[in-house]
């Protein structure tokens, strides 16, 4: 069978044509324009811009999945008051774990005059989301050091893995808990608190006590509930301070200094 001119010539144009293919969304290639090891990157800037500083100023904020328009205005709203060392997002970047999702949040939080970090959301693992989230930010559990405080981010989503996974990665914190470097006193984040349906709750109190090993627990920082919040989960004095989802347009502030911290809920 011959196909004529008239049909030769619209087939050339559809193959050589590369705009009109596109690849699946849950595909997880990453253009060449595509931030990587976002994390890592933001944390050599963390470091080295906060050593030996008495007081460090930072905010948190969480799901900014959805909420574009709100993220834009954030980033502006922050940019103009130009007060915080660092930002960490408690994760939910995405809503669905698609790459394009994580690339247009990061496009807007890019913008931001300081360096952010983000730990992995549960609605971040969707699909194929945690292999977009490890080649654009890194490893699901990190660490870094802020004058001298350590913040331990950790990911706390164990029913996305099916607990197949381990979450909470108690080797991770492990290994944490014998870094030598010098610090004084410690934060730990994450992304869903224990008690909430995404945490592994057979080991809440576990985890709970292995984190007050780490020297001088400040307090802990959640997302995932979209309200802010305060809660003594164990009551022994250590608070879970929980962040509001972008859409309702505010931020938690924190302020450490010798002798203590403060926070602020900020409306934008």
């Amino acid at each position: 069978m011959f196909l004529n001119k008239l049909h030769i010539i619209p087939l050339l144009l559809i193959l050589s044509s590369c705009d009109l293919i596109d690849y699946h969304p849950y595909d997880g290639r990453l253009s060449s324009s595509t931030n990587t090891d976002i994390n890592n990157k933001s944390i050599k800037r963390i470091e080295a811009s906060c050593k030996d500083k008495d007081i460090i100023r930072f905010i948190m904020i969480g799901d900014t999945q959805r909420s574009l328009d709100e993220t834009e205005d954030f980033v502006e709203f922050v940019n103009k008051r130009n007060d915080a060392d660092f930002i960490i997002h408690g994760g939910d970047i995405a809503d669905f774990g698609m790459k394009k999702e994580y690339e247009w949040t990061d496009e807007i939080l890019s913008k931001l005059n300081i360096p952010y970090v983000a730990i992995i959301g549960n609605h971040d693992i969707i699909g194929n989301g945690d292999y977009v989230y490890k080649k654009m930010y890194g490893d699901e559990n990190f660490s870094f050091i802020a004058g001298n405080t350590k913040f331990v981010c950790l990911n706390t989503n164990a029913i996305e893995f099916d607990y197949s996974h381990p979450v909470p990665d108690f080797g991770y914190i492990e290994k944490e808990l014998k870094d030598e470097r010098q610090y004084s006193q410690t934060i730990v984040a994450m992304h869903a608190p224990p008690g909430s349906e995404q945490f592994d709750n057979n080991v809440k109190t576990v985890f709970h006590m292995y984190i007050k090993e780490f020297p001088s627990l400040l307090f802990c920082l959640h997302a995932h509930n979209h309200n802010t919040s305060v809660n003594d989960l164990f009551g022994d004095g250590i608070l879970y301070y929980g962040c509001s989802n972008m859409a309702k347009r505010s931020y938690l502030y924190y302020t450490l200094t010798p002798d203590g911290y403060t926070y602020e809920v900020i409306e934008f």
